[in-house]
């Protein structure tokens, strides 16, 4: 594992490797990485050895073989080049904070640990230690809610942006806000509300996003009284408010209480005119309390409608997140002197205000005993145990650029020592992910680890002093102590003869970047998949997971056994209990996230949450494959899957017909006629625009109107308008046909490289003339390109009286290729492209073949509308589509494929959601 390939290899230069800052020093022999495409948004940086120099140019040698002339201004060059120089850097880092009789023996200890990838410490850890006295070795932070005026609110701006400019993530929580439309008495006005605030947060965010080589990252989070609540559970549901941030709701067991009993729950916050109230009030609801201050009842409304809401927008785009947040204080062994407030953007660290992640993760697919088939314990212990002092030393190493952060740190010394390579150890000893075995295994497992690092912190203290707050009686009180202690009695023996160093030990970090580097399962969760594709100059290759690839190897012609399971094999329920068993030996928390699959509905949701809440899980983020804002959030029988999607086209019909006027006007000068066209557009434009209002109305409530609307679905035919006149010609139709009001037309279900698209394409005058296109989940930029495309597809197909269009159109997009492709023969999708152009030619080819049966359906459409076809390929508004054998081989052709979008890194289809966060597959990236 010393010697690093392929994107291993890239990310270990890229982001933890020491660098050269003079980079005009570089010298043939020298390793590094050269800026093959300049592209703010998606830089192509690949690896090579520089083998000669003419001044500022270089030749460089890529690991591909090919010879590359650059300049040393697109040279990142690395004065370590393989992992054994960061070891050593790494291990005499840590071990310069101990006394000068023991530093030999910890840099011995912390090398140990190190090597192989024993212990793989957090990305700032590896980038920063030893290598630089300016940058911060903790991840993430969470700081003070903001002080609930101008000032405050700014100040709280400059702190998340100095700690992002470092490479941090930031947590804030809102509560502290007054909520929209509360008076100002200072500006005689009144405020514009705590989700407006955040997104003030958000945008500054994007801002640091796109200028720093470490994207910032951002975690809001709101409490569950608070009078904006409902507002910010939605914000997402509007494009643009806040884009930039992780949104989760603090849920107290108050709240879930009142859900069960469906009682009324109040929406409150601190009369802001009494005279204390800026001197005394920092976002602590309860503490506002216990002053006997007074405190206002903004609205009162049913615990279940809210809890519902969050339910309903978890389902629709996996935000907002839940973090239960009194049983997390209930639970915290700062309960006593350092109320959680916030969690880190990835939501696996809870954290008072000033508090730090300080991370790195035991890589357990190293602590496998091939000999007795079983974990390697003994080596285990050890490890954990050294692991636990490398972390504590962290605290004293790294520099600190708030006094603030110091200060609490070193109050509590939180450290979250955490793993990776769960899911490759398993499937090593037989064990099925999320199967009963694999709870009481993981109960073992986790447990041996806590109580190992425990004792290590313990024995620590007894040489070093404990953590400033520790205070035992009250310290074993929490609710995490209660469980250690009852089952290991023997750590609290230690903790009562000798302290504790640290407040808390154990965090499950995602580690995307780092377990990708290492080869090795991600944090806690099981692979995504085991079969991915690698681009290379011959092309897309599949390959596998390494030990799926070690196993088909050895069992040539067979199939991965029961146990090697993905993300989306399992079942959402599984993916829960098994957070909860590990969440039991977790002082902190868990980035986890439960992959649902995209017919997962409303009430599963619910039912999972509250599974979550039930086993005792500190929080919950579910991930449902494919899921966008577009669909009905309502599961009532009659209401079918397509309903909303549809309905939804009303204001895309409008939007057609605005660009249409726009391009009319610009043209005006062609004469009266197109005068006339434009007057025609405009009345159109204001028709489609109030039907798609009414129509969106509706959606937004969810009821039965949305059903029954007097406006007819596309792919249903009404009788009175089926027999509409043609549109009449003239020189403006002939450039863009008018849209009436019904169109007759199939939606096709089609699999790609990006996931499942639903094609629908409409017909005016028996002519395809509108094509709308949804692939994947709203809000993402796979979403917003399909999108794209139907819209121009459908302009092309509108304007002008070429004869051939559909053909041309056709002709232009079919075998389009993309990062990848899915299926085989002629059931072969290169992309989504490609994916529109086979619809077009099944759609033509359905068409002509159907067309005597669909003028005999056209009275019995207008009564009723056409079912749904149950195939794979969902064709509506015809009859009996042909041929009915492309439509069986696509069914049979159908292999399910998750939704990913676009790297804003690497430019690959290869973003996925894992571990409550974005990751590429492809290079590495995080948006964590």
């Amino acid at each position: 594992m010393s010697t690093l390939q392929g994107l291993s290899e890239k990310i270990f230069l890229d982001r933890y490797a020491r660098k050269n800052a003079d980079a005009s020093k570089v010298l043939p022999g020298d390793t590094v990485l050269v800026l093959l495409k300049d592209d703010l948004s998606f830089p192509v940086k690949e690896a090579g050895e520089v083998i000669a120099r003419r001044g500022d140019e270089v030749e460089v040698k890529m690991r591909s073989g090919e010879i590359v002339t650059t300049t040393i201004t697109k040279l990142t060059h690395t004065v370590e080049n393989d992992p054994e120089q960061m070891w050593d850097r790494l291990a005499a880092a840590m071990a310069s904070v101990e006394s000068e009789q023991q530093q030999a023996l910890w840099q011995d200890r912390f090398r140990y640990i190190l090597d192989d990838w024993k212990l793989v410490p957090g990305g700032r850890i590896a980038a920063g230690a030893g290598a630089s006295d300016e940058l911060t070795l903790f991840n993430c932070y969470v700081i003070p809610s903001p002080h609930d005026s101008r000032g405050g609110i700014m100040a709280t701006l400059a702190e998340m942006t100095e700690i992002m400019a470092r490479g941090g993530g930031v947590g804030i929580n809102l509560s502290s806000l007054r909520p929209k439309r509360t008076i100002v008495a200072g500006v005689n006005g009144s405020s514009s509300g705590a989700v407006s605030w955040g997104g003030l947060f958000s945008y500054t965010t994007g801002l640091i996003e796109q200028g720093g080589s470490r994207r910032g990252a951002l975690m809001l989070m709101i409490n569950d009284w608070h009078p904006d609540l409902l507002d910010f559970i939605t914000v997402k549901q509007t494009m643009g408010q806040i884009t930039n941030a992780n949104l989760s709701v603090c849920v107290s067991d108050s709240f879930m209480e009142a859900v069960k009993q469906d009682k009324e729950w109040q929406l409150v916050f601190p009369d802001t005119t009494d005279p204390q109230y800026d001197e005394l009030w920092k976002g602590d609801l309860e503490e506002w309390r216990k002053l006997d201050k007074p405190i206002i009842v903004h609205s009162t409304v049913k615990a279940r409608e809210i809890w519902h809401t969050i339910i309903e927008s978890a389902w629709k785009s996996a935000e907002p997140g839940v973090v239960f947040m009194e049983r997390y204080n209930n639970m915290s062994n700062s309960w006593y002197f350092n109320p959680i407030i916030c969690t880190n953007p990835c939501g696996e660290q809870g954290l008072p205000a000033w508090g730090v992640c300080n991370l790195s993760a035991l890589n357990l697919s190293k602590f496998y005993d091939d000999e007795q088939h079983d974990v390697a314990w003994n080596e285990l212990a050890k490890v954990t145990r050294w692991s636990v002092r490398f972390l504590d030393n962290v605290i004293d190493r790294t520099p600190y650029h708030f006094a603030e952060n110091e200060q609490n740190q070193k109050k509590e010394r939180r450290i979250g020592l955490g793993s990776m390579g769960l899911a490759e150890l398993m499937i090593k000893l037989n064990i099925r992910y999320g199967s009963p075995q694999s709870l009481q295994f993981l109960d073992k497992l986790y447990g041996f680890i806590a109580r190992e690092a425990y004792l290590a912190s313990a024995e620590i203290a007894g040489e070093k002093g404990s953590f400033q707050a520790f205070d035992a009686d009250l310290f074993l009180q929490s609710g995490f102590m209660k469980n250690m202690i009852a089952q290991f009695p023997e750590v609290e023996q230690a903790i009562r003869a000798a302290g504790m160093r640290n407040v808390t030990v154990i965090t499950q970090a995602p580690t995307g970047s780092t377990g990708t580097m290492v080869g090795t399962s991600t944090g806690i969760e099981p692979y995504f998949a085991f079969q991915y594709f690698r681009q290379s100059r011959l092309g897309y290759d599949a390959q596998y997971v390494p030990i799926a690839q070690q196993w088909l190897d050895a069992h040539p012609g067979e199939e991965l056994p029961d146990y090697f399971v993905t993300a989306m094999s399992l079942t959402a329920e599984e993916h829960i209990r098994v957070q909860a068993a590990i969440q039991r030996w977790v002082d902190s928390s868990i980035s986890k996230t439960a992959n649902c699959p995209s017919d997962f509905t409303i009430e599963e949701t619910e039912k999972l949450y509250e599974l979550a809440y039930e086993l005792g899980c500190k929080g919950v983020t579910i991930y449902r494959d494919g899921s966008r804002d577009v669909q009905v959030l309502s599961t009532a029988p009659q209401k079918k899957a397509t309903d909303a999607p549809l309905k939804e086209e009303q204001g895309d019909q409008a939007e057609y017909l605005q660009d249409a006027l726009e391009e009319a006007q610009q043209n005006a000068h062609e004469g009266q006629q197109q005068q006339g066209a434009q007057e025609e557009l405009q009345q159109g434009v204001q028709t489609e625009q109030q039907q798609g209002a009414q129509a969106g109305q509706q959606l937004a409530i969810g009821t039965d109107d949305a059903s029954s609307s007097r406006q007819p679905a596309v792919g249903t035919v009404d009788a009175n308008s089926s027999h509409q006149p043609a549109v009449q010609s003239s020189a403006a139709d002939r450039q863009y046909k008018r849209r009436p009001q019904v169109l007759q037309g199939a939606t096709y279900r089609m699999n790609t490289p990006l996931g499942m698209a639903y094609i629908t394409i409409n017909d005016l005058n028996d002519v395809p003339s509108e094509i709308f296109l949804i692939v994947g989940k709203a809000g993402s930029d796979v979403f917003a390109m399909a999108e794209a495309l139907g819209r121009v597809c459908s302009l092309f197909l509108r304007y002008g009286d070429h004869g051939n269009k559909v053909q041309l159109l056709i002709k232009h997009l079919k075998g389009i290729g993309g990062t990848g492709a899915i299926g085989f023969g002629h059931n072969r999708v290169e992309s989504i492209a490609d994916a529109v152009a086979k619809a077009l030619e099944m759609h033509v080819q359905a068409k002509g073949d159907a067309h005597q049966s669909v003028q005999q359906s056209v009275h019995q459409s207008a009564q009723q509308p056409v079912e749904q076809s149950s195939s794979p390929l969902a064709v509506t508004g015809y009859a009996a589509p042909a041929p009915v054998e492309q439509a069986a081989a696509a069914e049979r052709a159908i292999v399910h494929r998750e939704s990913i979008d676009l790297c804003p890194s690497c430019g690959s289809a290869s973003l996925i959601n894992t571990e409550g966060c974005k990751q590429c597959a492809n290079c590495g990236y995080s948006k964590c």
